[in-house]
């Protein structure tokens, strides 16, 4: 269920005014498959005292010269993320920093309009708060949440990929039954094989074991206690031992009402015959005295319960040592099993269970050799199918990152995914997977971890992001594009701009070839204000997106550069998007 998203409260910040609502986009494009990030608003990090920028679908990238702070974007996602806080970003001078994200939910429930947030919270004192949708909630809640809408490249998050698990799961994301009958069929086999080896490691254990539990459910048994039992037994207990003093009171009040000179009953039946006279004339009379007739029956029956009390002085030995006995055997159970009766039958039933599993072994330790080696021929052919499953994805998968990666400036690559047999079965299959792997012309492969350099492990990551496809509807590059130039950097621009049809892309770039790609053009830009430093991001227009891609391929605005910096964007053949959110005039920074 999407939380309809409420207004951040209005916060006073330095020399600022409240931040603006964010202007929501437009509904998501059907090809992106969920929601898309809308706006972005920072307080307070690290050299950023605040900041609102607005997103549109596409291609957004970010750029600025060295030491802009270009990256400081993408620490403020992190945080979102669930990404270990650091007091240390928090600005100078400052109590806290806080960061909200407005994501358009309208793809998820056909609602134009919904919008969800995100936000967190970092105090001075260490004490942060998670939010979503106003409501307080823990770091992981919000990871959770995040991890659905959006991923992020860091720089070097490309060496994941030499992790044999990652590899892995390359391979095995379009294979889910048969990993899925896998690791079923694995988990079956471990818990017979443990099983068995409990047995045979255990069975002086199992015996003491079994006389334990047998001698404590045969104690409870032969008491059979019943929850709630002991308060009527310590009433009776209570009764009995206290019958003479029980008797002595009723006797005094039998005197008073029947047996003394001078008693109630006698009184009530004089009062009845004072009135003959007067009820034959007054109904009202009459019906005193037949209300007195009605309390002498009562006192009557009253003296004759109250004669019966006074006459039963002595206790019944054998009833009172009953109750004794039975209070005692209870009292014993508790002290042994539980502080309440209650505790002590649950008890009993977790040593049933008990018994119940461990005479179960007994009876099937003749016969669980052959079901675990029944299902471990079970496991060899479910995993035979798995490698074969594998196998067959490999070819032709690695022949799609292939022709990426040789797009990516890498044109002699080679790469593929080898299986290879482990001594015995693990959780995730019959087989290891590695990523074999090459650059260079004449050189055998080997695994990625063993050659790949970091440049070429950041092209590879983009080259699975664009087969593959991100996992979110929207992905961060944090210069992942480091390390390459030339025909490289073009064909990294047109992978980008390739991913951006069917996500939205953020890139933090140094390349001009990748910015002349992009649908929003953003410079961070560093300033000192009242002797502070300040970090802005601003979107930027036509001309200032010309004059910042010339620098960025000479390090001037030449007539030379710019003539350059035109020439690249016509040759990308750069249109604006029509999925594009006009930046809000209300920016703060």
């Amino acid at each position: 269920m999407i939380r309809k998203a409420r207004a951040p409260r209005a916060e006073k910040a330095e020399k600022t005014a409240t931040l603006p609502r964010p202007v929501l986009m437009a509904p998501a494009d059907p090809a992106l498959g969920g929601p898309v990030l809308a706006r972005l608003e920072v307080r307070n990090l690290a050299t950023i005292r605040e900041l609102a920028l607005d997103f549109g679908e596409g291609l957004s990238v970010f750029t600025g010269e060295t030491g802009a702070g270009k990256s400081i974007i993408v620490d403020a996602l992190g945080l979102l993320l669930g990404s270990r806080a650091n007091t240390d970003l928090i600005r100078t001078g400052e109590n806290d920093l806080l960061v909200t994200g407005f994501w358009n939910e309208a793809e998820l429930e056909g609602r134009a309009g919904d919008e969800s947030s995100a936000s967190r919270r970092l105090a001075v004192q260490g004490r942060g708060v998670a939010r979503l949708d106003g409501e307080v909630v823990s770091v992981r809640e919000l990871q959770e949440w995040a991890q659905t809408r959006l991923t992020i490249h860091w720089q070097h998050s490309a060496v994941g990929l030499l992790g044999p698990a990652n590899q892995r799961a390359l391979l095995d994301r379009g294979l889910p039954e048969q990993t899925a009958a896998y690791t079923h069929a694995y988990r079956e086999w471990q818990e017979a094989r443990a099983r068995l080896e409990r047995l045979r490691t255990g069975e002086r254990e199992r015996a003491r074991q079994l006389d334990l539990l047998t001698f404590q459910s045969r104690e409870i048994a032969e008491v059979a206690p019943l929850p709630g039992e002991e308060e009527p037994l310590q009433a009776d207990l209570n009764r009995l031992a206290n019958l003479e003093t029980i008797a002595q009171s009723a006797a005094g009040a039998l005197t008073l009402i029947s047996d003394g000179e001078e008693n109630a009953l006698g009184f009530l039946g004089e009062a009845v015959r004072a009135l003959n006279a007067s009820a034959r004339y007054d109904e009202v009379s009459a019906a005193l005295q037949q209300e007195l007739r009605v309390a002498l029956d009562s006192l009557q029956a009253v003296s004759g319960e109250l004669r019966a009390v006074a006459e039963d002085g002595a206790a019944d030995p054998e009833e009172l040592a009953r109750v004794e006995g039975r209070l005692g055997a209870l009292g014993k159970l508790r002290t042994k099993y539980g502080p309440t009766l209650a505790d002590v039958l649950e008890f009993q039933a977790g040593v049933e269970g008990e018994l119940a599993a461990l005479t179960r072994d007994e009876q099937d330790a003749g016969t669980l050799d052959a079901d675990v080696d029944a299902l471990f021929a079970e496991l060899g052919r479910v995993g035979a199918k798995l490698d074969t499953a594998r196998r067959g994805r490999a070819t032709p998968l690695a022949a799609e990152l292939l022709a990426v990666i040789r797009e990516l400036g890498m044109p002699h690559a080679r790469l593929e995914f080898r299986l290879s047999a482990l001594p015995e079965p693990a959780l995730y299959g019959p087989s290891d997977v590695t990523i074999q792997f090459t650059a260079n012309p004449g050189e055998d492969l080997a695994p990625l971890s063993d050659v790949a350099s970091g440049g070429e492990l950041s092209r590879v990551m983009l080259a699975i992001s664009t087969v593959l496809g991100a996992d979110t509807p929207a992905v961060v590059f944090d210069e992942v594009d480091a390390g390459i130039g030339g025909g490289a950097a073009l064909a990294v621009a047109e992978q980008l701009h390739r991913l951006a049809r069917s996500r939205q892309v953020m890139v933090v770039t140094h390349l001009a070839q990748i910015a002349a790609r992009a649908d929003h053009h953003f410079k961070v830009e560093k300033a000192v204000e009242e002797g502070r430093t300040v970090s802005r991001v601003r979107p930027l227009s036509p001309d200032e997106r010309l004059e910042e891609i010339a620098r960025m391929l000479g390090g001037n605005t030449s007539e030379a550069a710019l003539g350059h910096a035109r020439e690249l964007m016509a040759g990308q053949d750069v249109k604006p998007s029509n999925r594009l959110v006009k930046p809000s005039n209300r920016l703060k920074v």
